[in-house]
């Protein structure tokens, strides 16, 4: 098997239980009402704004040996600065508060999940970061074209305002996981490769959980769909 092969057989049961998350299986049936549309957002701009740091951070912490993945998180970097100021625009769009929200710092499971893709690039490998692309990039491709459809239908929205940054990256990370697969493939250590593996299981729990947040009452609801 190819090395994204390899990724993606690894975290196939963690990605299985994202998937299942109670609230995305309503999204795609049912959608959802705009305030926790708009929950979502600003859980949303909490990680995205975080992105490019993130990239940064790891790319201080490649050496001469890593150049073909230090330029590929520059190039990262390049595609994905300023994607926090989409979100800022759907949110004014829906009629949400950007200040406050601009002046926050999200709910305890962004900066968890924020918090360990810092401390794994600081403290287990810049690599780590590939887990957390892996899942976020991934899971747009599968769902936010289905999800910003099912919004737009639930609460009869047809103008698309509000929805940039949902229907954005589900077209754009389509070029981005064939980037990322490409690069993944060039990864022939088996401990760095393990890394990405452990990173990805852990950010699909902690992205699983942000979801999980934003309605903890669907979690106990036995036919949400």
């Amino acid at each position: 098997m190819s090395s994204f092969e390899i990724l993606m057989t690894e975290t196939k049961v963690s990605r299985g239980k994202f998937l299942s998350t109670p609230i995305l299986k309503h999204v795609i049936e049912k959608g959802i009402d705009r305030p926790l549309y708009l929950a979502y957002l600003e859980q949303a701009y909490h990680h995205v704004k975080e992105t490019c740091p993130l990239l940064a951070a790891a790319a201080s912490r490649c050496t001469s040996y890593d150049s073909i993945y230090q330029q590929a998180l520059f190039d990262y970097i390049g595609e994905e600065k300023g994607h926090e100021f989409w979100i800022l625009d759907d949110i004014q769009n829906l009629g949400g508060d950007i200040i406050n929200i601009r002046h926050g710092q999200g709910d305890e499971t962004v900066r968890i999940m924020v918090g360990y893709a810092r401390y794994a690039i600081d403290h287990i490998s810049p690599y780590s970061l590939l887990g957390m692309v892996h899942v976020l990039e991934g899971m747009s491709v599968i769902l936010a074209d289905k999800a910003a459809k099912a919004i737009m239908q639930s609460n009869e929205l047809s103008d698309g305002k509000g929805f940039s940054y949902l229907t954005s990256h589900g077209a754009l990370d389509q070029e981005h996981v064939k980037f990322f697969e490409n690069l993944i493939n060039k990864i022939d250590d088996p401990e760095t490769l393990n890394v990405i593996i452990d990173s990805a299981n852990i950010i699909y729990r902690l992205f699983g959980e942000m979801f999980n947040a934003l309605d903890p009452n669907m979690e106990s609801q036995p036919n949400v769909i």
